[in-house]
């Protein structure tokens, strides 16, 4: 159960790094003890340890966020997935189906997203699958529990792992900052463990 709750934790934290811009409370989250070690070369960036926290936020860490998320680079699964390359916005969009099962609704407004397969948006599903799962462990509902077990595995495959490693190697390489460096590096290697770890405990 721990194992599950902590991976829940993780989906959280990248979800909340690609969703939205910076600020103080992710700042806050990202320098607990133990969250440090996934952002490996932020603490040595000289700007981290200089600047005022307002500049270092909007100077540099949202200007990095606008660079891979909104200008160069797109973080939407359609666009990845799609012959056409367009972003399917709509109620045809294939995340929908798994999202509807959970009443997971995408309040796109409010996170300033055109679409639902979002990476912020697939991640922050994948945290609420491990907070149900979590939940079914505390009930003692075994099956429960290994029915979202293998709702997490197929909506990794037939989603997350289509197309998000491309998209976070892209950001690793093109990311100006070690928020967004090191957030692409160490969430990559997550979401593959992660997959693997879930095929060896089934």
């Amino acid at each position: 159960m721990l194992e599950t709750e902590q991976r829940g934790l993780l989906y959280a934290l990248y979800s909340r790094l690609f969703l939205k811009e910076a600020d103080e409370t992710l700042l806050e989250t990202i320098e607990q003890e133990d969250i440090r070690e996934f952002f490996p070369n932020l603490f040595e960036w000289e700007a981290y340890r200089k600047l005022p926290r307002e500049d270092l936020i909007e100077k540099h860490l949202n200007v990095d966020f606008t660079e891979i998320s909104l200008l160069h680079l797109i973080p939407y699964e359609s666009f990845y997935v799609r012959e056409d390359g367009m972003i399917e916005s709509g109620g045809d969009n294939p995340v929908i189906q798994f999202y509807d099962d959970f009443n997971y609704i995408v309040e796109k407004d409010k996170a300033r997203i055109v679409s639902p397969d979002h990476i912020g948006a697939e991640l922050e599903f994948m945290h609420l699958l491990c907070d149900a799962q979590t939940k079914a462990f505390q009930n003692n509902d075994a099956a429960a529990a290994r029915e979202l077990e293998t709702i997490q595995k197929s909506f990794l495959k037939n989603h997350v792992l289509r197309w998000m490693p491309l998209y976070l190697i892209n950001v690793k390489n093109e990311a100006q900052t070690p928020l967004y460096h090191d957030g692409a590096m160490t969430g990559l290697e997550f979401i593959l463990s992660d997959y693997e770890y879930l095929h060896a405990s089934s």
